[in-house]
């Protein structure tokens, strides 16, 4: 568990741009169950590709035309049982964090894994994002 001294600029990184925090499975399972639409759920790690890559891209996205219909995100190593709840909907793919999922009815059609992100500016992480959100948000 991370102190939330370091965590809380952290998360309001994204909260404050627009995403919900699901801090609790129930949250996460709520909001997956009975979703109509699309809805983004972004990962956050406290690791470095996801200040640098990951959250900057992921707000950069949001700005385009076709965006999703919610913004979700959960705290790997902060809101065990979110993420790993989060995680369980993601599958095949493997625990990643940061992570980028895009889901349409309550399922999995886009997935940005660490591997990813790592490495990759937060332009290019915000391209792939606009070309599945012109492919899967009306």
């Amino acid at each position: 568990m991370y102190p939330i001294e370091l965590t809380t600029p952290m998360a309001k990184d994204l909260t404050d741009f627009g995403f919900q925090s699901l801090t609790q499975a129930s949250d996460v399972e709520a909001v997956v169950n009975n979703m109509e639409g699309t809805a983004l759920i972004v990962v956050n790690s406290v690791c470095g590709c996801a200040a640098a890559n990951a959250r900057p891209g992921a707000k950069i996205a949001i700005q385009n035309t076709n965006k999703p219909d919610n913004l979700y995100t959960v705290f790997a190593g902060v809101d065990k049982e979110a993420t790993n709840k989060a995680r369980s909907y993601f599958l095949p793919y493997p625990p990643s964090s940061p992570a980028i999922a895009l889901m349409k009815n309550g399922k999995l059609v886009h997935m940005l894994e660490r591997h990813h992100i790592e490495g990759r500016t937060a332009q290019m992480i915000a391209g792939d994002l606009v070309a599945a959100f012109n492919q899967h948000c009306e």
